[in-house]
């Protein structure tokens, strides 16, 4: 499949992503979800993912979360939620270290932890009243993983002077919040509205970031 061709091939499923889900088709959304994920993967392969270290770990991080998507297909947060989480934070960190082989910029890598510390504490404050207990250790974690990940992102992204990575890293992080609010808060239809274009577009994004080291 060409670059093209895999792009549309997200675009595409996640439209009909969101129209299962406004419908309430658990065939179709994990049919479209399953091909959304696919997509983003197949866009890695097609940039190059495999002709750079960079790129084979961004392919790493890609699959785990692809993994992550369909353990998030079934509603609830048990046993299914926390694998899936395990899987994204797997993705997380392997995204964390595709940027720090690709080098970072220590400044901007740091002034962004900060930021992300703040964005953090009212996370957390936001969810507290709304998490169960058995999740509170593990939400936790997999912030700081996330945060981590975000910092990195910057850095990797001021130190080759290209914005992509971090613009992924944050619309992953900010797309993290719509799950958030849809398993702990408040379900709504609203959530998934922008919340699965925002996560694949960031997919799709770290994808296409293989491409900046071929170039």
């Amino acid at each position: 499949m060409n670059l093209t061709g895999a792009v549309a091939l997200t675009a595409t499923a996640v439209v009909a992503l969101v129209l299962s889900e406004r419908s309430g088709s658990q065939r179709g959304v994990a049919l479209s979800k399953s091909l959304a994920s696919l997509g983003f993967i197949a866009t890695a392969l097609a940039a190059g993912a495999l002709e750079s270290g960079y790129g084979v770990t961004v392919l790493v991080g890609l699959v785990s979360c692809a993994l992550g998507d369909v353990l998030l297909i079934p509603r609830g947060a048990g046993k299914a939620f926390l694998a899936g989480m395990a899987s994204f934070a797997l993705g997380h960190a392997a995204y964390a270290a595709a940027f720090l082989q690709r080098g970072i910029e220590r400044n901007a890598a740091a002034a962004t932890l900060i930021a992300m510390a703040a964005v953090t504490f009212f996370t957390l404050r936001w969810l507290a009243s709304h998490l169960p207990r058995d999740m509170s250790i593990p939400i936790r974690v997999y912030i700081v993983i996330i945060s981590v990940m975000v910092a990195l992102a910057a850095g990797a992204s001021s130190a080759a002077s290209e914005p992509w990575m971090a613009a992924g890293a944050i619309a992953f992080a900010l797309s993290d919040l719509s799950v958030a609010r849809e398993r702990f808060v408040q379900p709504a239809f609203l959530n998934l509205l922008w919340g699965l274009p925002l996560y694949y577009a960031a997919q799709i994004t770290l994808a296409l970031t293989v491409k900046l080291t071929m170039a």
